[in-house]
């Protein structure tokens, strides 16, 4: 008669490839949640430009050019309450092109990320069309 043994446990062997799937699990998912929350973070940024992003709109459809619509003053809007957001660090219109331009608190190590906005008149002149460009933008968060 053959004695039996019944196995009571997991053995060294597959203990050990557990432990090392893992930590390749690990390995992948850490960089991809903190590009995450970065992203997350960095979103404020784009949500706080909207509202610049809208005045210039509608004061490009009143008004019927870009020109008279470049400031914050022409505009009616404060960019200083546009920067009110704890990941934002500021908002800003450019004069001559009303281009808006969003700093972000998230940064590389060494500067901060950024996105930016540039409106183009259409050739009707009835709208704009708006380019997103920015260190924020070139990681593909915009």
């Amino acid at each position: 008669m053959k004695n039996k043994r019944t196995q009571s446990g997991f053995t060294l062997i597959e203990l050990m490839i557990v432990v090392a799937i893992i930590g390749i699990l690990a390995s992948l998912a850490l960089p991809a949640y903190s590009n995450y929350t970065q992203k997350a973070k960095f979103s404020e940024t784009i949500v706080a430009m909207a509202p610049a992003k809208s005045a210039i709109d509608i004061c490009y459809q009143v008004e019927g050019s870009l020109g008279l619509c470049d400031t914050a003053a022409e505009l009616g809007i404060t960019v200083s309450d546009l920067s009110s957001g704890v990941y934002v660090t500021s908002v800003g219109v450019t004069a001559a092109n009303a281009k808006i331009t969003g700093t972000s608190t998230v940064t590389d190590g060494t500067d901060a990320y950024t996105a930016i906005m540039t409106p183009t008149e259409n050739t009707n002149g009835t709208a704009l069309t708006w380019a997103m460009s920015g260190t924020g933008c070139d990681r593909g968060w915009c």
